[in-house]
């Protein structure tokens, strides 16, 4: 399943949680940020070990998270994992279901992080233009203006 931009984030969603969070709303990304990188790489580390209990709080966490900023796409595969792995404690298998998942896990939560980065603080994102742009001063690309 391929995720085209504006279908990777629910974009009311989005904004109904930034008005919520308000001056917070960056510090809260941020700590999304921190916490995803960190949710994938323990998912992909439970994957490679076949610890399905490994790949269950770090899958519900990302999950979370991601449903608070309207990413649907992202909660729904973290959700996949997380579901697989709970069924494989049950039936007390090993998770291999959760491979194709786990897979396309990363450059998901990349993309969608990115996006919603992008949103947040639209300015910050932009690169400059070459040679300064329409009523800019040309920035020096190498030491001492060369």
């Amino acid at each position: 399943m391929a995720f085209e931009g504006s279908t990777l984030i629910n974009w009311p969603a989005f904004v109904q949680a930034r008005n919520e969070l308000g001056a917070g709303f960056g510090r809260i990304l941020g700590y999304f940020r921190e916490d995803g990188v960190k949710s994938v790489a323990a998912i992909e580390a439970a994957m490679r070990a076949l610890n399905a209990a490994a790949m269950v709080i770090p899958a519900h966490t990302l999950k979370g998270e991601a449903r608070q900023f309207g990413a649907e796409p992202l909660a729904d595969l973290a959700e996949a994992i997380e579901t697989i792995a709970r069924d494989c404690l049950e039936m007390q298998d090993t998770p291999d279901e959760a491979l194709e998942h786990i897979v396309r896990l990363r450059p998901l939560f990349v993309e969608t992080l990115t996006l919603l980065e992008r949103e947040a603080n639209p300015v910050a994102v932009r690169k400059p233009v070459a040679g300064g742009g329409f009523g800019r001063r040309a920035v020096p690309t190498g030491f001492g203006g060369e």
